[in-house]
């Protein structure tokens, strides 16, 4: 009673609104641990502070902002010193923890389960699909971030003495994000995620000695080949392991970057030196409210762009392709595509060696790379060794990865190659990009002048898609014969027949026609089914 009758007096004393109105003040000022009202229409006005400045006590007091720096040299919060990767990378991995968890709800990690909670996820579950694509994109995103973030590192020197243990941990981030994507890569349970996660641990068991190889597989998949028990396994490296070790390693890194501080444009220091703990008072940029604003700014502009690009279709959307299905290897099977420059190395010799050994070497050395380095500058003038190296290093990984697509050293049949660009087995393609309403039914022929195909040429749609598909049977006559292949496709010509199946649903079958000199003429034909609400053409 008494706490009532201290609070009625006061009503009475200051009046309702007063009361209720310094009553809010003192909410906010513990809210954000020492800024009142008055405080927070400053910083948003970008009035000087009053004294004491509260603004240093929200880094002392306050859970969020106590591992923040109160301020920072000026020189090292310009936008394009250091890009904010660091942040991006940060801001991604919290879009992945929110989404992730979302998309938890909904899906149980099981064969029997998992593509249909996709499935679920995709066309029953409110804004499930864009959830799942925020979800894929920042999860990519993430990926070239962080890589990102390691080039700027190095370009700038700013892994060299005291930052060697700073660079180790990104490395150590590094591997822990391209393992957290890959291990998210098996959850839908499709073909494309099945086999690229087969690729890679049919790499894990040529990890030398055989013995080491094999067990470590039986570890990670639970058995020789994928099933329920590795499904299971790479569902909890990916929501509760590797996210744990990357917030751990995280607090490392970051413990480091605030200890040691962000290093200056070394063209601001001489050479040995390092000065970015000792910041001239007129050097300072306070983190509140002009760091934090570039930051929030920053944020904001990322988080439209990834809306944006998945609304206006720019980004096509995370795929989900067949079931996964052991017994049938899709054509041009792949990895994810920031493991392709393993896949190209696998092309080059003995699996163990290129799959293995090669990568463990990559990144050993970057492990140790800022031990080794004893060259004290940062300005790129006393580095051209280091900066050339990174160069041929990058030409060599954009061969790599070429080298890992289907366009290296793939031999399939021409024919069936030509199908393939049109319809691929695992992917989209032209022909399914194609509003479903525009296949317009009928036989279709890419010889543009036979009696009969006038129709092909009169329907916009259609006399695209032959023209692609007669390019294509022209471009993999003329691959056949660089490659020295036995049979090309001379004379060749496709045909397209597509025919109402039942209500929503069309046949398409696909025929290329090629006559060798002297013999009869030979055919490859396919079939596929394209349901109406597909969803292919966006």
């Amino acid at each position: 009673m008494g706490v009532i009758n201290n609070v009625a007096h006061e009503i009475r004393k200051e009046g309702v609104i007063s009361w209720l109105l310094r009553q809010l003040d003192v909410f906010i000022t513990k809210l954000t641990t020492g800024l009142n009202w008055n405080d927070l229409r400053g910083l948003a006005r970008g009035d000087d502070p009053r004294r004491p400045n509260p603004r240093l006590t929200v880094h002392s007091e306050s859970f969020w902002f106590h591992i923040k720096p109160s301020y920072y040299h000026q020189s090292v919060t310009k936008l394009t010193h250091t890009f904010r990767l660091g942040l991006l990378s940060t801001y991604f991995f919290f879009i992945e923890l929110v989404t992730g968890i979302f998309l938890m709800i909904y899906y149980a990690p099981t064969p029997q389960r998992a593509y249909g909670d996709m499935l679920n996820i995709l066309s029953n579950v409110p804004f499930g699909e864009l959830i799942r694509d925020v979800h894929r994109l920042t999860a990519e995103g993430m990926v070239i971030v962080v890589f990102l973030h390691m080039v700027r590192t190095y370009l700038t020197g700013s892994y060299k003495k005291p930052r060697q243990f700073t660079w180790l941990t990104g490395v150590v981030l590094l591997l822990a994000t391209l393992f957290l994507s890959f291990s998210g890569y098996l959850l839908p349970w499709d073909q494309l995620a099945y086999w690229a996660v087969t690729i890679g641990g049919s790499m894990i068991d040529k990890a030398p000695p055989p013995v080491l190889g094999k067990t470590t597989q039986l570890i990670l998949l639970g058995a020789p080949a994928i099933g329920p028990a590795g499904l299971l396994r790479f569902y909890l490296l990916h929501v509760l392991f590797v996210p744990l070790l990357v917030i751990f390693v995280f607090f490392i890194h970051y413990y480091k970057v605030v200890r040691v501080g962000i290093s200056l444009p070394s063209s601001e220091e001489e050479v040995g030196q390092d000065t970015a703990k000792r910041v001239p008072a007129d050097k300072r940029r306070y983190y509140l409210p002009d760091v934090f604003t570039d930051e929030m700014m920053l944020l904001l502009l990322i988080t439209f762009v990834l809306l944006a690009l998945i609304v206006l279709n720019v980004y096509p959307g995370a795929p989900l392709e067949h079931h996964a299905n052991p017994n049938k290897t899709p054509l041009h099977t792949k990895a994810p595509w920031y493991f392709l420059w393993i896949q190209g190395l696998l092309k080059l010799g003995d699996p163990t060696i290129m799959g293995v050994v090669v990568p463990t070497i990559v990144f050993g050395f970057l492990f140790i790379m800022p031990y080794i380095d004893f060259n004290p500058s940062r300005k790129a003038k006393d580095r051209r060794f280091a900066i050339t190296a990174w160069m041929l290093g990058l030409s060599v990984f954009v061969i790599l990865t070429w080298m890992g697509t289907p366009f290296f050293k793939v031999a399939s049949p021409p024919a069936e190659e030509v199908v393939q660009l049109m319809l691929p087995e695992e992917e989209a393609g032209p022909v399914r990009e194609t509003d479903w309403a525009q296949l317009q039914l009928g036989e279709w022929d890419t010889r543009v002048d036979v009696p009969g195909n006038a129709e092909s040429t009169a329907n916009p749609t259609m006399q695209g898609l032959m023209e692609e598909y007669a390019q294509h049977i022209v471009v993999e006559d003329v691959k056949a014969y660089e490659k020295g292949l036995d049979e090309g496709l001379p004379n060749g010509y496709g045909k397209m027949i597509i025919e109402e199946w039942q209500d929503g649903l069309k046949k398409l079958t696909m025929r290329v026609f090629w006559q060798p000199e002297g013999s009869d003429e030979q055919t490859f034909e396919k079939t596929f089914f394209i349901d109406e609400e597909s969803g292919y053409a966006r």
